[in-house]
């Protein structure tokens, strides 16, 4: 396999020789990573998180804990167990203060940015209860480049 980069600086060329279905496959895998990276670097990503609630209001805040960004979640379903997630390096939260129960994930790695939403969603999953009928917790709303186009 080889990765080389054009003359103009401008594109990057991957080839693989005499390559099996599994190699060939990975041929993609590795060209979306780079794009990633790329965007990453020079737009960044924005993960949006709404808060859903029926009855008890969730309340979300920021701190500190051994130099490391930790999101406390309280009152889920009226409930006085802190939930804390610690946020992954490079990664930045914002209460977003033009919408009301909404929050921002904002990283240059796409990897890292959904895996800190991912661990903020599964934290309020519902437990023991029937979850067609309560339907609060966090939720992803909306996810792209910090800079649009």
């Amino acid at each position: 396999m080889d990765l080389n980069k054009s003359e103009d600086g401008k594109s990057i060329k991957l080839d693989i020789w005499f390559g099996n279905r599994e190699a060939i496959a990975s041929i993609r895998t590795i060209c979306s990573h780079i794009e990633n990276m790329i965007t990453g670097v020079t737009k960044g990503y924005k993960y949006k998180m709404r808060f859903c609630y029926a009855h008890f209001p969730i309340n979300v805040s920021n701190t500190q804990v051994n130099g490391k960004e930790v999101v406390e979640i309280r009152n889920f379903l009226g409930e006085k167990k802190v939930r804390r997630v610690e946020l992954l390096e490079g990664v930045q939260y914002v209460r977003t203060a033009d919408v009301k129960d909404q929050i921002e994930i904002s990283g240059i790695d796409i990897a890292k940015v959904s895996l800190s939403c991912a661990q903020i969603q599964q934290s309020t999953t519902v437990k023991n209860k029937d979850i067609r009928k309560f339907l609060d917790g966090i939720y992803v709303s909306q996810k792209g480049a910090m800079i649009e186009e």
